[in-house]
């Protein structure tokens, strides 16, 4: 993590001029090192160790790996990193769908620089970030949908609705035993289910076992 109270921020855009923008105005605040710019979600994850950011800029839409699932993915490398999407998209759909996967914040492309710095103050405080237009378009329906479950989700619902064990998730998945919990424990408060048997009923009356990819 940061040191000397600097935040490190790692940008994750597939168009390099829009990175190096957001590059530029970052590194014109004293208390903010970019630590690099990447052009894709796999090269990210792939230096994620290495370049050891505490603020992640992630667009959504890039080719390969798009950044829902990348995020998914280094939550569960390292949970103590702040994902913050940046994107020009608005729509509620695409909003609490990055929120559900575990960002703290969400940045139109087209804010105000000073708004940038302070979703990454506010994200590395601990707390939850949403500029004014996501903020917005969001309101109508976040206080009564129920939150959906994320792809990482929906593929750990079907390896226990076939009866494996956490330890066997784990092992299928390439991800530690605690994580596949963490998931688990997501998963029954987001559909409001207690038991393993409730999961397994779910996953069989919302279709779940008829095929490993139809739903999700």
């Amino acid at each position: 993590m940061s040191t000397l109270n600097q935040i490190r921020i790692l940008i994750v855009d597939d168009h390099p001029m829009v990175a190096e923008g957001i590059q530029s105005i970052l590194e014109s605040y004293d208390d903010i090192t970019v630590v690099g710019t990447r052009n894709s979600a796999n090269e990210a994850i792939a230096d994620l160790k290495t370049l050891d950011p505490d603020v992640i800029l992630m667009d959504l839409n890039m080719p390969e790996m798009g950044g829902l699932t990348a995020t998914e993915i280094i939550l569960e490398q390292r949970p103590q990193t702040r994902i913050l999407v940046l994107s020009m998209h608005d729509s509620p759909e695409y909003i609490s769908s990055a929120l559900s996967h575990g960002a703290m914040g969400y940045v139109l492309k087209d804010v105000p620089t000073d708004e940038i710095k302070q979703a990454i103050d506010v994200v590395m405080g601990g707390d939850r970030y949403l500029c004014t237009g996501a903020r917005g378009s969001l309101a109508p329906k976040e206080d009564n949908a129920r939150e959906a479950l994320t792809g990482r989700e929906q593929t750990i619902l079907l390896q226990v609705a076939q009866g494996k064990s956490n330890k066997e998730v784990a092992q299928a998945l390439d991800i530690s035993v605690r994580t596949v919990e963490t998931h688990r424990k997501n998963i029954k408060r987001k559909l409001g289910i207690s038991s393993t048997a409730g999961l397994t009923r779910y996953a069989m009356e919302h279709g779940v076992l008829q095929g490993t990819g139809a739903q999700f």
